[in-house]
């Protein structure tokens, strides 16, 4: 039985827009709610101030027409203000007139006076209270009176029922949320087009992307405001990589077929004259002959996959803090594990710590030491200084005369050493250029009293 196929995992689309819409929507329905709360707020404030001054004129109507006659506080109450009180026509209206001795002169005596009444005199109130089972709204008017037999505080309270001012509320709200909504409604329409005109450039990225050639990893160059450029910039770092990626492989690849074909071609040629030899001595030339090509061989492969490494670790390795003394060590100990080299080392007391790959840095150093050893003339040493001014260097040296003036130029070029022999793949310092060029490093050359020194400079951690 066929297991199921596995399914790439998918992530659910979340579009830009929608999710600015939904945010805008959520931010304009907080404003909303608090909007209509303040509304709600103003139109009951604002009824409120409305009907409570026609309480007040009333109340001052009533207050200006208590008298005093034959020793006692007495009221004509004046038809205007009522009149004044019946502009709410739905609404009942209560009065109650208190002399200064506490007594109801005219009017309800049971209707309500003040909870918190602790003003002094002269201080009128506009209170709220239940009266004859509905909620009023009251208003109390002092007056003092100063006669030869009457003296003290006359209270006037005028009272009304609140539904005509609860309507007029409701009517001044329900308009501003009415107001409110078509603004919000417009301003959620206007959003919507400013979005879409705002995420123009990010359609316009993505069509330029569909429309590209497959093998086209240039760089995006379109015109894109700021929020937008970052995204085209991680973009084009990202095809930069892959470019780069692509290149190193298809340079690998080529270079492994060009290479190759060649030294097995020979091999093949020489291997056929071996067989049909039977000169003992042609055939022990034809044997170091086979020998030769088969070691030129090997280090050719090495190389080609050595090189292929660094340009992989080249984006791909995470730098750390090394020092390259060990560095150093590694190399020459994996040098003379394989060829019983003479290498003399000189390192000094304190670590030089610099930051890199060791990997990479390890084939570096390895390269330099075959060169110097197959190509140079003993003796061969290496050599890290000391730092000093924020540099040290890791040198390589031997008693030759170094690189010819024409292959100078051409350091860090593949395969420019094809010339030297048959055993010389001509990329050992093409890896060491890579190296150098992926640390920051400087390939530094130069020929000596004793010979010629060729390696690296780095810039050191300092503490």
């Amino acid at each position: 039985m066929k297991p199921p196929p596995v399914l790439p995992i998918t992530h659910p689309r979340q579009s830009v827009a929608v999710r600015l819409g939904m945010a805008m929507a959520v931010i304009l329905a907080v404003v909303l709610l608090g909007t209509i709360f303040a509304a709600n707020k103003y139109g009951q404030d604002a009824a409120d101030e409305t009907f409570d001054r026609l309480l007040r004129g009333a109340a001052l109507q009533i207050a200006e027409r208590i008298l005093v006659t034959d020793g006692h506080a007495n009221v004509d109450l004046p038809v205007s203000a009522f009149e004044l009180l019946s502009l709410a026509r739905a609404d009942r209206v209560f009065y109650r007139i208190i002399g200064p001795d506490g007594k109801t002169l005219t009017g309800y005596g049971d209707l309500p006076l003040p909870k918190d009444d602790k003003h002094g005199a002269g201080s009128d109130q506009t209170y709220n209270t239940r009266y004859k089972g509905v909620d009023v709204r009251a208003y109390m008017l002092r007056r003092q009176l100063a006669e030869r037999f009457v003296t003290g505080d006359v209270k006037v309270i005028v009272a009304q029922t609140t539904s005509e001012r609860l309507a007029l509320a409701h009517s001044i709200t329900a308009q501003a949320v009415l107001t409110i909504a078509a603004a919000g409604i417009v301003l959620l329409l206007l959003v919507v087009v400013v979005m879409r005109i705002a995420l123009r450039p990010l359609a316009r990225v993505e069509r330029t992307i569909l429309e590209r050639d497959v093998n086209d990893l240039s760089p995006i160059d379109i015109a894109a405001p700021a929020e937008v450029a970052v995204l085209l910039e991680a973009i084009n770092r990202f095809m930069r990589r892959l470019d780069r990626r692509i290149e190193a492989m298809q340079n690998f690849v080529a270079d492994a077929a060009h290479q190759i074909r060649t030294p097995i071609t020979a091999l093949r040629a020489q291997s056929q004259l071996a067989l049909e030899e039977t000169d003992p001595d042609v055939l022990a030339r034809l044997h170091r002959r086979l020998h030769e090509r088969t070691v030129g061989l090997g280090r050719l492969a090495d190389q080609l996959l050595s090189h292929a490494l660094i340009a992989h670790r080249a984006d791909m390795a995470v730098s750390e803090e090394l020092d390259l003394r060990r560095l150093a060590l590694e190399a020459e100990r994996e040098i003379r594990a394989v060829s019983e080299a003479d290498i003399a080392v000189d390192l000094p007391d304190e670590p030089v710590m610099i930051t890199g790959d060791p990997i990479s840095l390890r084939e570096a150093i390895k390269n330099l030491l075959n060169n110097a050893l197959k190509h140079g003339k003993p003796p061969v040493g290496l050599r890290v200084t000391p730092v000093e001014a924020g540099h040290a260097s890791l040198l390589v040296r031997d008693g030759g005369q170094g690189i010819a003036a024409e292959m100078s130029a051409r350091i860090g070029e593949r395969f420019a050493a094809n010339g030297i022999g048959p055993d010389s793949a001509g990329l050992g310092l093409s890896i060491v250029s890579s190296v150098a060029a992926s640390h920051g490093a400087v390939l530094v050359r130069r020929r000596t009293a004793n010979g010629f020194e060729i390696g690296l400079e780095f810039a050191v951690i300092t503490s």
